[in-house]
């Protein structure tokens, strides 16, 4: 096996310029001999540097439209021919096959033109680079002779390496680049198929028409983002994989505070994504991953008042999610309580000053992420579903019951419905004019789950409304729920008892509507 390498010459064609000069200077110094294309070569020679266009190389000019330009025997036969294969010397010796010792290419932007609703669906076509995956597969292949490069991330450890060792590369260098190229096609191959089979192919010059049918393969591709301290528990190891929208929990901006873990991460994500349920200031406070207190009001102080207090006990050692900027004085209260991690758009400077004590306290900034389909692990093989996003107003629901809500009953009983849908099943929440008062989560009877959500509450229950995330089978619960002190309950109905749950509701002066979904969370 071969060890160091000298780079003789390299072809150079990137679509993202950032760096490619001051890596060529690098090449340029060491006496390698610049092949380049288009806009790269303008570049290079924008910068002074000496550059030798792929058609006097191959003899041939670019074609089609730029279609066809790397596409040719002697850059390819140049990538791939085994420098210590004398059969091979010696054909490229025949056809006049000059060797290429580098490839620095990167891919032409399809994933930014196929997320751009005005694209055609010609541009998109346009936008599937083949020569530049053609010549970094083929150089990775040949990594024993030939350096390929793949990302501008790769130039400065690579001219160091250069710099050093006298204008030759590694074998572990070379073999390490081409473990990253191949990488990088695979994405870009991926991103190609994702996108394609979503779309349905118009007449020229119209737009596209999204298939919204699950794809046939389930293709994923997520870049390393960190290794964590541990899993779910110490002795798991875990990492961080996030995806290319720059949205999330995954992609959360940490501003200050210990390094973020696993079980950070989860319960960021849950408590974000019940945040994002309310139009008005919300707040979510989450204890593996189960809301112990969600309020809104009519500012984020006041909406994060009434979270804490309706469980202040659960709620140490939690994490919370707010759909705001979160201001000095918030900040302030916030601080007074110990958690693990907050989750915001934003925070004012005031806020940081007020942070700025709790030193292991972490601040995380999200964009939110629109997530249209979700995915879950299971053993052989992974389960995918469409987001759990239906959204709910007044008229959506059915009065089940002689009674009809008040008012302030059915506004009480929608905030309800958005916490109960991420409690852990079976969930009952307890609520009051924008406050939770008493969640039971994750109990195997939903008799259970009314049980507990009221054992929970630590505010008066009486005159509160119920929401339960799935029917309820007999009556039972929903006696338990009346006895808490509940005026008005909504569930999905749907059981073959209903009749029966709705004459017991009758009996207890109880007002019930029916959404007709429902809210499972396994």
């Amino acid at each position: 096996m071969s060890g160091d390498k000298k780079i003789g010459r390299a072809l150079l064609s990137v679509t993202d310029k950032t760096g490619i000069v001051s890596l060529a200077q690098c090449l340029a110094r060491h006496g390698v001999e610049l092949i380049s294309t288009g806009g790269t070569a303008r570049a290079l020679r924008d910068a002074g540097l000496t550059v030798r266009e792929v058609a006097d190389l191959t003899g041939f000019p670019e074609m089609f439209d730029g279609r066809v330009k790397t596409l040719h025997p002697k850059v390819h036969g140049g990538i791939l021919y085994m420098r210590g294969d004398r059969e091979h010397r010696e054909q490229a010796a025949a056809h006049h096959i000059e060797p290429i010792d580098m490839v620095v290419v990167n891919l032409y932007a399809f994933e930014k033109t196929a997320a751009n609703p005005d694209a055609k669906f010609a541009d998109i076509i346009e936008n599937i680079d083949i020569g530049g995956p053609a010549m970094v597969r083929s150089a990775a292949k040949n990594f024993e002779d030939v350096a390929v490069v793949a990302a501008p991330a790769e130039y400065e450890f690579l001219a160091d390496e250069m710099d050093l060792n006298r204008g030759m590369l590694s074998r572990e260098t070379r073999w390490r680049l081409a473990q990253r190229a191949f990488a990088a096609t695979g994405t870009y191959d991926t991103t190609i198929a994702n996108a394609l089979e979503k779309l349905e192919p118009s007449p020229p010059g119209l737009s596209l028409r999204d298939n919204d049918e699950f794809p046939q393969t389930l293709r994923i591709s997520y870049p390393l983002a960190q290794t964590l301290r541990y899993g779910e528990n110490p002795h798991q190891r875990a990492a961080l994989y996030r995806d290319t929208s720059g949205a999330g929990v995954a992609a959360a901006q940490q501003l200050q505070g210990k390094e973020l873990s696993y079980n950070n991460l989860v319960d960021l994500d849950a408590c974000w994504d019940l945040a994002q349920e309310f139009d008005e200031p919300g707040v979510a406070i989450i204890k593996h991953t189960n809301p112990c207190g969600a309020a809104t009001g009519s500012n984020l102080l006041e909406a994060y008042r009434k979270a804490l207090v309706a469980d202040p006990v659960s709620a140490y050692g939690g994490v919370i999610g707010v759909n705001q900027e979160v201001n000095g004085d918030t900040a302030e209260e916030m601080a007074a309580l110990f958690v693990e991690a907050i989750a915001a758009p934003g925070f004012t400077d005031d806020a940081m000053v007020r942070f700025s004590s709790k030193k292991n306290l972490r601040l995380v900034v999200v964009k939110p992420a629109n997530a249209a389909r979700a995915l879950k692990q299971v053993s052989g093989g992974m389960l995918m579903q469409d987001a759990d996003d239906l959204k709910l107003s007044v008229a959506d629901l059915k009065v089940a019951t002689r009674r009809a809500p008040t008012e302030e009953e059915l506004n009480a009983m929608l905030f309800a419905w958005k916490v109960v849908k991420h409690v852990k099943s079976n969930a009952i929440v307890y609520a009051r004019d924008g406050q939770t008062l008493g969640v039971g989560a994750g109990q195997m009877s939903r008799v259970d789950a009314a049980r507990f959500g009221a054992m929970k509450a630590v505010l008066p229950l009486r005159g509160c409304v119920a929401a339960s995330d799935a029917f309820f089978p007999f009556p039972d619960g929903l006696e338990v729920v009346a006895q808490a002190g509940a005026t008005a309950v909504i569930q999905p109905g749907g059981s073959v008892k209903d009749k029966d749950v709705i004459a017991a509701a009758d009996r207890l002066g109880l007002a019930m509507v029916f959404t007709g979904i429902r809210h499972f969370r396994h």
